[in-house]
């Protein structure tokens, strides 16, 4: 389930999809996240592009919830939420080389045994996955795509959020945050229509004390940017 490359690249785009939700970047590596992706991709990466199937249980070798990880940036939250729920397994996907080695570092510093990283597009490494074998699907500040032309390129969207919650099982949640307040208004009205998904707060919910602040998040706040977090349960 792993590959022996320690140099992830960023995969071609999918064949039957020419819309992208994210923006591939690479970015600069210091010595500490570069020996990280060498000695540690082949224990805890994978990459979406070169497998045709995902079982979790083969993955992380026991069998467990598992929390699907959207664009997990540097790694920090979810370093530190796997740390602090050892019953459940993390899955982080990301395209950001630089974010993907410092999530292996955090990874091996912390002995975190539930956590595997996966580089490629999101989408099609949901679509590997049976139904119903998440416990979580966590989205923390996706890219906004603020103009109007990009919105195409929004992760919530219809198509995308019954893709998601056709791999909840029942009564797991779907758990997004943006400091974006359109975002956040058009993501309620996508995740409303859902049939399949229920808000039980009515709105936007408590910021939940489990999701770790970040340096994202600090800075929108000084910038005036309230944040908004809205969860989702399969009925």
């Amino acid at each position: 389930m792993t590959s022996t490359d320690p140099i992830p690249t960023v995969p071609a785009p999918h064949p039957a999809r020419a819309i992208r939700t994210f923006h591939p970047r690479r970015g600069r590596m210091s010595g500490r996240q570069t020996a990280a992706l060498t000695d540690l991709w082949p224990v805890y990466g994978l990459r979406v592009a070169d497998i045709d199937r995902l079982a979790p249980v083969d993955l992380f070798g026991r069998r467990a919830p598992l929390v699907l990880e959207i664009g997990s940036g540097m790694g920090d939250t979810t370093a530190e939420m796997a740390a602090a729920d050892p019953d459940r397994d993390y899955l982080a996907v990301e395209v950001h080389t630089p974010g993907i080695a410092n999530l292996l570092d955090l990874v091996h510093q912390r002995e975190l045994g539930n956590v595997r990283i996966a580089e490629g597009d999101a989408l099609d490494l949901v679509r590997l996955l049976p139904p119903d074998s998440l416990d979580a699907v966590h989205a923390f500040f996706p890219d906004p795509w603020p103009k109007s032309r990009h919105h195409k390129r929004r992760l919530i969207q219809p198509a995308h959020v019954a893709l998601l919650r056709s791999r909840l099982a029942p009564g797991g949640t779907l758990h997004c945050a943006t400091d974006w307040a359109e975002y956040a208004a058009a993501m309620r009205v996508t995740l409303d229509a859902d049939p399949g998904l229920v808000n039980p707060y009515d709105g936007v919910a408590p910021r939940p004390a489990h999701r770790p602040v970040t340096r994202f998040e600090r800075r929108a706040l000084r910038a005036g940017r309230p944040i908004a977090d809205l969860i989702y349960r399969r009925r």
